[in-house]
């Protein structure tokens, strides 16, 4: 009997249709096999990029209790490791600075109102110089 011609004749894909492959695998003990895997080798086949770029962001981040995650916040040490005082300059800088801005600018006009009214009083058809005579000399000179 010729074995290989009796295989031609029989039709593998009907075969395989009868096989339940649930019931085969339920007698597979897999624990052998995985025990052969290498992890590490699998991890590195993985496109980390691809996998974020799939996730919903917002179906994750509505999964996460925020206020149990508050919660577990040690404020006290946050506190002491805050430079409270460089946090207050750093903020108060900019509305500091622009107080500063706006005062200077205001004496400065004050400066001129002032200027035109002694002018006025007495009398100068020139206008004042433009600061004391000794360090006008000392700008001019080489």
């Amino acid at each position: 009997m010729d074995l290989n011609a009796l295989l031609e004749q029989v039709d593998l894909n009907a075969l395989l249709e009868q096989v339940d492959l649930n019931a085969l695998l339920e007698q597979v003990d897999l624990n052998p096999l995985l025990e052969r895997v290498d992890v590490n080798i699998l991890l590195e086949r993985v496109d980390l990029n691809e996998i974020v770029a799939r996730l919903d962001i917002g179906a994750v981040l509505d999964r996460v209790d925020v206020n149990d995650l508050v919660k577990q916040i040690d404020m006290d040490a946050l506190i002491k490791q805050t430079d409270l005082g460089a946090v207050i300059a750093q903020s108060t800088r900019g509305v500091g600075g622009e107080i500063l801005d706006a005062g200077r600018s205001q004496v400065v006009g004050l400066d001129q109102v002032i200027d035109r009214w002694a002018a006025r009083l007495f009398r100068r058809r020139e206008p004042a110089p433009s600061g004391p005579p000794a360090l006008l000399a000392a700008q001019a000179e080489p």
